[in-house]
């Protein structure tokens, strides 16, 4: 009876051994004419699905091993320098904000500060030391510098674990997943950029969540709905808000993984699915909630403990609004801030000169150099030391003075100006200015006659906390009522007749914001007397107006940041790495650190990338004339992989030129993390016979069989080659990239490997 069985046991699995034959060369031959199936359904007809725990067992020691190897080359001497290093100058500074709870600006979101923040109050550091200059002596300071290093170099270790594990769950051999791993850590620029007190590395993780949370919700495509499909969809859009809440480029993963959603959708309306209308209404709506409201919820989030932690006034107040900043305690502009009556005198500050609205018994000359003749009035001119002559009286646009008297002055209120010294009221008239004829002059008069010549509307540029107009706290502009030109400070000195002023003058098309004036005191009245009497606290701003406003100021600035900077340069040379950075110098030992990538890798990247697509366009041609470049299989996995990855290395890459604001080869790390994903889908292709299938979850009552990859020695003397390379680059590169040991002349000038590295001590002859 028991031989009986095992006989008809032995049977049945000889059997099925045959029937997962049959069906495993029916799917996986190189494909004929007319053979177009999606390799999804290819997979669902298949009929057992093998868990290979020996493969997974190779993938844990694999992918040890890289942990292991990048801690080892990411923490090496990362106590060196002990000194300020490079952009530490700006981030330590901020550490510093956080902990005493001082108010700060930065265009970056907060996220990693915070985190920088959160490491730095555990390790004791008290915010004292401000981070003033590069080069600064941490150890003279009392500065926990290793512990703050080494939470970007934490999260470069786990980035090469995510590299491994996204090649992994995208249905990699080990090797190739060892492959790209390895490549990655042992590149220069990324270990060099992730150990210093710098945000791109908390960036760069975040971003590789990302792209490792979308695959995994990828895989459950055919079982939509459960509960590890709003898992991982939910956990993709967190990491994209985490991302995008350490830079705002983080908006190019987001742009990515918005793409891929959308082609998604675009594929469910295929028939072959027979998803109803309501079905797909809910596909969706699923992904509004996961990859929309809950990312702007966690956005947020770290905006609000952003503004919970900082509500002592300090140096980004000028930043922000006046509303803004009076919610700070200790606010300047409170205890500065008067608000302004009719009769009372002020003086005028231009806010981008400085220069203080003026005037004396000095007239202007009847002619000037080039023939143009004068009003012949009294010069107004634009003082940098303000004295008595710079102060007006604020009288209502009436003839007599008592008008509106007691009264505040308000927005849109017409008025007029007399300068107490002369007793003269501020006038402009159709009479070209000194240094710039297309502009009106200023001058002063007593005549009755050009009453209407001396009237100002006073235009407030924030009227957050009320239209009433007060010192310091609100920007304004004075624009001429009859002629409609601004009262304008410009950078031009006058002649010594005019005893090197600045000129002022009438400019046309009405009021300019980057042409404001503020008023700075009140004659006769000292501000924080007045203000310590009141006791005023700190006013209330819901977090939306705050957060709304913040955006605006990021967006603003982020734009601004167009000053050169001796080792800026432009996206199209970050490829070829034509420059690099210099981060730190060492003048005494001559040491450095030089910022750079890998040769062998970055160039290998963009060696693939032409590959990738040439291989694409060429089986997209030749499929037109009945041709299979590609076994199915394989084109569908090499499409999908390397697709994916292609995508994100393009759209965190071209971005950069539209931008104008200063630019470094540092910006490309985040797209050279891509590239190296691209790399690995190549080697895969070129190296590694068959694929890894199904990789994707499938549902309960289908079963499947595998199709298993397999590693040759040709896989092998590649992987070794290709790794070799790197490895060699690296151990060269390396004293640039670590700041030790110091190099001489020689040394350094044999290690510009392309003539436009601008390396210290190097011979640039």
């Amino acid at each position: 009876m028991v031989a009986a069985t095992a006989k008809k046991d032995d049977s049945t699995k000889t059997k099925r051994k045959s029937v997962k034959s049959d069906t495993f060369k029916k799917y996986s031959q190189d494909t004929t004419d007319g053979f177009d199936d999606d390799i999804d359904e290819i997979k669902k007809k298949l009929k057992y699905q093998v868990v290979d725990t020996y493969l997974e067992l190779k993938h844990q020691i694999a992918s040890i091993s890289v942990t292991v190897m990048s801690f080892f080359t990411t923490f090496y001497m990362i106590w060196f320098p002990a000194h300020v290093v490079f952009d530490e100058v700006h981030f330590g500074k901020f550490t510093s904000y956080y902990i005493q709870r001082l108010f700060f600006f930065d265009v970056h979101p907060p996220l990693a500060k915070l985190m920088f923040a959160a490491v730095g109050y555990l390790a004791g550091f008290n915010g004292d030391y401000k981070f003033t200059e590069i080069g600064e002596s941490y150890a003279d300071n009392n500065v926990p510098y290793i512990c703050l290093r080494a939470l970007p170099a934490s999260l470069h270790v786990l980035s090469v674990l995510l590299v491994y594990n996204i090649m992994k769950e995208s249905g990699s051999s080990v090797l190739t997943c060892f492959l790209t791993a390895t490549l990655y850590l042992l590149d220069n620029a990324f270990i060099s950029q992730h150990r210093l007190i710098l945000l791109d590395s908390f960036l760069i993780f975040f971003m590789l969540t990302t792209v490792y949370a979308y695959i995994r919700f990828r895989k459950f495509r055919h079982v939509p709905f459960t509960g590890s499909w709003w898992t991982w969809m939910s956990m993709t859009g967190v990491c994209m808000a985490l991302t995008l809440s350490v830079k705002m480029i983080g908006l190019f993963v987001v742009a990515t993984v918005g793409i891929a959603v959308l082609m998604d959708l675009w594929e469910l309306l295929d028939t072959k699915y027979q998803l109803t209308n309501k079905t797909l209404a809910q596909h969706f709506f699923a992904r509004v909630i996961g990859l929309i409201l809950v990312p702007a919820i966690v956005y947020m989030f770290w905006f609000y403990i952003h503004f919970a932690i900082l509500n002592i006034s300090g140096p980004g107040d000028a930043y922000m609004s006046t509303k803004f900043q009076s919610t700070l305690s200790n606010n300047p502009l409170s205890l500065h801030s008067l608000d302004i009556m009719y009769n009372q005198s002020v003086r005028f500050q231009h806010k981008k000169t400085s220069a203080f609205l003026h005037s004396y018994h000095l007239n202007y000359p009847p002619a000037y150099e080039d023939g143009r003749f004068s009003s012949q009035g009294p010069q107004v001119v634009g003082n940098l030391a303000p004295d008595i002559n710079s102060y007006w009286r604020i009288l209502p646009g009436g003839f007599s003075s008592d008008d509106n008297a007691k009264q505040y002055v308000q927005h849109n209120d017409i008025i007029r100006l007399e300068h107490i010294a002369t007793g003269k009221l501020l006038m402009t008239h159709d009479v070209a200015a000194p240094w710039t004829p297309t502009n009106h002059e200023m001058t002063t008069t007593n005549d009755p006659v050009m009453h209407e010549y001396t009237l100002f509307r006073l235009v407030l540029s924030d009227l957050t906390s009320g239209p009433i107009w007060s010192t310091f706290s609100k920007p304004l502009n004075l624009v001429h009522v009859k002629s409609n030109v601004d009262v304008l400070c410009t950078t031009l000195n006058l002649p010594e007749w005019g005893q090197f002023h600045l000129e002022i003058n009438g400019k046309k098309n009405g009021p300019d914001k980057a042409n404001q004036w503020v008023a700075t005191d009140i004659l006769g009245f000292n501000a924080v007397e007045v203000n310590k009497k009141k006791q005023r606290t700190p006013e209330k701003m819901s977090f939306f107006a705050k957060f709304v406003e913040y955006q605006k100021a990021m967006i603003i600035q982020n734009n601004n940041l167009v000053d050169s900077h001796p080792y800026q340069s432009g996206p199209l040379s970050w490829p070829l790495m034509i420059r690099g950075v210099n981060y730190w110098t060492d003048l005494i030992n001559k040491n450095q650190i030089y910022m750079t990538g890998n040769v062998a890798g970055w160039w290998g990247g963009l060696v693939c990338i032409f590959i990738f697509c040439g291989m694409t366009v060429l089986d997209m041609g030749l499929r037109k004339r009945g041709f299979r470049l590609f076994r199915e299989t394989y084109r569908t996995r090499l499409n999908r992989t390397g697709g994916f990855f292609l995508l994100l290395w393009v759209m965190h890459y071209f971005p950069f030129f539209l931008m104008r604001r200063s630019l470094f080869l540092h910006h490309y790390l985040p797209a050279m993390a891509c590239n190296y994903l691209l790399i690995g889908s190549v080697f895969e292709y070129f190296f590694i016979h068959g694929v890894n299938s199904p990789i994707s979850n499938q549902p309960n009552n289908k079963r499947f069989i595998t199709d298993k990859t397999k590693v040759t020695l040709k896989s092998y003397i590649a992987a070794a080659i290709i790794l070799g390379m790197q490895f060699t680059v690296y151990l060269f590169l390396s004293p640039m990239t670590y700041g030790t040991p110091a190099m001489s002349v020689e040394e350094a000038t044999r290690r510009k490997v392309l003539k436009t590295w601008d390396i210290q001590f190097a011979n640039h002859a």
